[in-house]
């Protein structure tokens, strides 16, 4: 059957790199101590090193889902506001006719 997925808290994954930092640790003893892939570990390293830290990352992601959020919302005002458009017009039209 296949591994369970297993699931780090931030403050765990902060913490695993900053063990990389220590005086005479490799990524190699590190991932072993922890009972983690060294390919894990260095995933880590450098998401922290991208976006400054986890907490970053999570945050940029979320604006980014407001993002696209906000861009569907606007597309539709956009489309609302094209039909009262053509409605004003074609009353406009109708009411000028006596």
């Amino acid at each position: 059957m296949g591994r369970q997925r297993r699931n780090y808290t931030d403050d765990y994954k902060a913490a695993a790199v900053e063990r990389l930092y220590e005086p005479g640790a490799t990524q190699g003893s590190v991932s072993s101590e922890l009972g983690i892939t060294g390919t894990q570990l260095k995933t880590w390293r450098l998401e922290i090193e991208a976006f400054g830290s986890s907490e970053a990352k999570r945050r940029q992601k979320a604006d980014a889902a407001e993002l696209v959020r906000l861009r569907k919302e606007n597309r539709r005002l956009a489309e609302e506001v094209e039909i009262l458009h053509k409605a004003s017009a074609f009353f406009a039209t109708r009411a000028v006719k006596p």
